[in-house]
């Protein structure tokens, strides 16, 4: 298996940004990835120009940030799998922390988008993690576990349309890294658990989110039970995304 570094744009970059930096990456990228698999989730309407951009690009999967699962209908401001993959991306970040935090997007919804999309023939990245409150009260195992399980247990898993991408929400955007004590650790319970839900789950890939940045990547992607990178902030740079792709 291949190491996955994937991108998450955020709200960030129209449409002539998103394209001048996908371009730069392209010219990055013809020096080589190190065997790894690189992710792009640009902001909707972005994914269509650096699709094309990347076309061709070896290792690439493009995706998008967020949609709504049904075909279509009256769903004002939403955007459907079949919009997403006529703009050239097949794969979803679904129930990152800011969808939960922020937008107050359930467990059960989240559980839906991830059923609904693997059932669509979309890859999902699911994203996973604790607040510092839930850290500090000893909540790690049981809030990584009830978001594993409601999302999961009743949910198809074909190989390779499935990663987990565990965020500690204390640690996104806040210049905060976990310790690699605690991010290898947290990630052998993610798989600890994913196995109780199905054996074939524990082999899924695991990638840490949380304040990536070139300096500490190499020293993540080390760890034992880490299997590769979510990057934010640090993946809006052509140059930063490529160091840490070859870190």
């Amino acid at each position: 298996m291949a190491t996955i570094i994937a991108a998450n744009w955020k709200m960030y970059k129209v449409r002539g940004e998103a394209y001048e930096t996908a371009k730069a990456l392209r010219q990055a990228l013809q020096k080589g990835t190190k065997q790894r698999d690189v992710f792009l989730f640009p902001p909707f309407t972005a994914v269509q120009v650096v699709a094309e951009a990347l076309q061709g690009v070896p290792n690439l999967f493009m995706g998008a940030q967020n949609f709504y699962p049904v075909e279509e209908g009256a769903f004002t401001g939403e955007v459907s799998l079949k919009m997403i993959k006529d703009c050239g991306a097949d794969w979803v970040l679904v129930g990152h922390s800011e969808r939960r935090h922020i937008l107050n997007e359930s467990e059960a919804f989240i559980a839906q988008k991830t059923k609904y999309a693997i059932e669509h023939g979309f890859g999902v990245m699911l994203c996973i993690g604790e607040t510092l409150a839930e850290r500090e009260a000893g909540k790690l195992e049981a809030v990584l576990g009830s978001q594993l399980k409601t999302a999961l247990t009743d949910c198809p898993h074909p190989a390779g349309k499935l990663i987990i991408a565990y965020e500690p929400v204390w640690a996104i955007g806040t210049g905060k890294v976990a310790t690699t004590a605690e991010v290898d650790e947290a990630h052998g319970k993610v798989k600890e658990l994913l196995g109780g839900i199905d054996k074939e789950l524990a082999n899924l890939p695991v990638l840490y989110g949380g304040s990536v940045k070139p300096a500490n990547a190499a020293q993540l992607l080390a760890l034992d039970n880490v299997d590769g990178l979510l990057v934010g902030g640090a993946s809006l740079d052509a140059e930063s995304f490529y160091s840490i792709i070859t870190a």
